[in-house]
């Protein structure tokens, strides 16, 4: 039994210095991100007692609460979270937003071409464009030059709502970085889009 516990100890702490160099190409750049999510979630490092260092410190990168990849998840699921109340007097949820931000940028995309930003499976983005066309917020067409491609276009309440819905964002997003620099913003943003790159 404790072969097979120092075995998978092995493995997994393997497992930690491969999946660290993945995502993070460098121990500052680990370091910095770890910093600053620590300080969006305004908490200390959490103690161990003596003992438990000892079992959980080759592991403790990858173990919650303590790392990266679960610090990130959580930060997205309050983030969500917080803007779901926001966009519930709306009828709205964060992905009839996203669709919305993408089709402000550039009107009577493709279905394809907006699952391809959001990096979305089609099935599940298609039920969300039939309940966005049901609320009156957009319409589909097909593309004259091609009738197999399907161009999605917003209605007038659909642009409507460009006026109403990104200040409630940008107050949230103030609200998350509160006490951040302007460099700490941006390198923020950096390391984040960083690690998505490097597991794309």
């Amino acid at each position: 039994m404790q072969q097979s516990i120092l075995c998978y100890t092995k493995l997994t702490a393997c497992f930690v210095v491969t999946f660290l160099e993945t995502v993070m190409t460098d121990c500052q750049t680990q370091k910095n991100l770890v910093k600053i999510l620590l300080r969006m979630r305004n908490i200390p490092d959490m103690p161990s007692t003596s003992t438990e260092r000892k079992i959980a410190e080759p592991l403790r990168e990858i173990l919650a609460p303590y790392s990266v990849g679960y610090r990130i998840k959580l930060l997205g699921q309050l983030g969500s979270r917080r803007f779901q109340e926001r966009l519930e007097p709306f009828g709205l949820t964060p992905f009839h937003w996203v669709v919305l931000c993408c089709l402000w940028e550039e009107d009577g995309l493709a279905t394809c071409s907006i699952g391809e930003k959001l990096q979305q499976v089609g099935g599940t983005l298609t039920g969300v464009l039939d309940r966005m066309e049901e609320r009156g917020l957009i319409r589909r067409e097909r593309d004259p030059r091609d009738r197999r491609i399907w161009r999605i276009w917003l209605t007038d309440a659909g642009r409507e709502l460009e006026d109403i819905l990104p200040p409630i964002a940008l107050e949230l997003k103030e609200q998350a970085m509160q006490g951040f620099s302007t460099e700490e913003r941006q390198l923020f943003s950096r390391l984040v889009d960083q690690a998505i790159a490097n597991l794309s």
